[in-house]
């Protein structure tokens, strides 16, 4: 597939619809998992038990995805992105498979480390196969599809989880990844070819193990804190520093390896230095108005968690919405000012919600979030394609890696700043909330509180999203022609 297609060659019905149809459903599995599980979790403990332990059924999940994105994104560049993309999905099977057939919460816990590696492999490989075989001009609408699918399984996801949980069994979240496993497995052998030049590797073990560990070790810290332990718990301490050593190590490692899995030279080249912090931004935007404002309605109106669920949903539909749109502006006005664009709305999104947390409103915060999605769609995916465009096909998959990967980590951290914020507001009022409830008005009372916590956590979002605007504002002044180049013989896809 050459770079000559023209935008009426995207969609399902040509050449490489099969292929988009597949990293759809690819991202499908990884999208719906995210959200399918949250609604299961009371069935899932009262069958197998193990409530205290439920919060690692999430945050080990997310730590085995996040750290095993880098070495997935340099083994494609070698090997090639159709192997891995397979094997991340055969992961990912088994590892459905056997959470499934869990008989304890350790075991499930345990299990879901499987599973979470295998997303590791699929949601970047979807992302850089959608940059192989699109141009620049094409990209921005492919990210929109892809997007889409995000959309659905905000609403889907949580379905499902209720509907098997109530009907069926909780096991069959998990049992119905099984058919989806093997169609998306099939339709990307049959459709996906690429073409890679033999070459032989050197195979950078020291480093994957450095960069494992370290991360592992410092997410873990940022997970945990202030949830399983107190920040300046030895644990929480040692944590930190072990991950910093392993990371200093890696550096060190790395400036040695003749490939390494993750070379230095990502952040020293400015354009994508840039768009990785704009990426972190997003993280921790998106992060905090998933994990806040659930809370925030539901304790605050007393809606219920599907009409919370579905008034975060409006910030990804949003984001669908304008992203696949980016692509008529930033061919028209850049790379830079179209990040820019995005980020500034998000930026007037959040700071609508902070402003109408003091009188809480399903319509305005809905609104608000729909907002965020605009912007971030407009922010996110110009950001990433620019990095993508700025490499050749062996570099590609580190890039796009490394650009989701601070993704992931900007919503552990965000997770932990936002959240420490929000629990401080709640220890502080703590007292009086329960004299309030012995005089009658302790209902109204928890309502206040949770609304002011909720502000003042979106006040952090919003001083993140402005702080995002600088990283934006960094960004090269570049055009689309000036930043992509042609496509390299090392290796193809079509």
């Amino acid at each position: 597939m050459t770079g000559a297609a023209t935008r009426a060659d995207v969609g399902f019905r040509s050449e490489r619809g099969p292929v988009l149809i597949a990293l759809m459903l690819t991202t499908g599995l990884v999208a719906i998992d995210s959200t399918i599980l949250a609604t299961s979790v009371p069935s899932i403990v009262s069958d197998i038990g193990g409530f205290s332990q439920f919060p690692w059924l999430f945050s080990i999940y997310l730590l085995a995805q996040a750290v095993s994105v880098p070495v997935y994104a340099k083994l494609s560049d070698t090997l090639g992105r159709k192997p891995i993309i397979l094997v991340g999905i055969g992961l990912f099977l088994v590892g459905s498979i056997l959470c499934g057939f869990a008989w304890s919460m350790p075991a499930l816990i345990a299990f879901r480390v499987v599973q979470g590696l295998g997303a590791g492999a699929v949601q970047p490989m979807a992302v850089t196969i959608a940059g192989d075989i699109y141009t620049v001009a094409e990209r921005a609408k492919v990210q929109g599809y892809i997007a889409s699918v995000w959309a659905v399984s905000s609403v889907v996801g949580p379905t499902l989880g209720g509907v098997f949980s109530e009907f069926v069994s909780w096991r069959w979240i998990f049992f119905v990844n099984i058919p989806l496993c093997f169609l998306a497995g099939w339709m990307l052998v049959k459709n996906l070819h690429e073409k890679i030049a033999p070459q032989k590797h050197t195979i950078d073990y020291a480093g994957a193990v450095l960069l494992t560990l370290g991360l592992s070790a410092l997410i873990l810290a940022v997970l945990e804190g202030g949830q399983a332990w107190a920040w300046d718990a030895p644990a929480s301490i040692g944590a930190f520093v072990l991950g910093a050593l392993l990371l200093v190590a890696f550096v060190l490692a790395e400036r040695r390896a003749a490939e390494p899995i993750l070379p230095l030279w990502v952040f020293s080249r400015r354009l994508l230095l840039t768009t990785t912090l704009v990426s972190l931004g997003v993280g921790a935007i998106l992060v905090g108005l998933t994990s806040f404002v659930p809370t925030f309605l539901e304790g605050s109106i007393g809606v219920t968690p599907i009409v919370s669920g579905l008034a975060v949903a409006a910030l990804t539909v949003g984001w669908p919405i304008s992203a696949s749109q980016s692509g008529r502006l930033y061919l028209r006005l850049g790379f830079r000012r179209t990040v820019l664009i995005g980020v500034g709305i998000a930026v007037v999104g959040t700071l609508a919600l902070t402003f109408t947390a003091s009188t809480p409103n399903l319509w305005l915060t809905a609104a608000s979030c729909f907002i965020v999605g605009l912007g971030l769609g407009l922010a996110a995916t110009p950001a990433l394609i620019a990095a993508q465009s700025s490499v050749p096909w062996n570099e590609r998959g580190v890039v796009t890696g490394t650009n989701l990967f601070a993704r992931s980590i900007g919503s552990a951290v965000g997770v932990a700043i936002f959240g420490a914020i929000a629990n401080g507001i709640y220890a502080a009022h703590s007292v009086g909330a329960a004299s309030g409830a012995g005089s009658g008005a302790g209902t109204q009372h928890d309502a206040a509180v949770i609304a002011l916590a909720s502000g003042s956590a979106f006040i952090a979002i919003s001083v993140c999203a402005a702080a995002t605007i600088f990283a934006a504002a960094a960004m090269p002044e570049a055009r689309v022609e000036d930043v992509e180049r042609a496509r390299p013989a090392q290796g193809q896809a079509r």
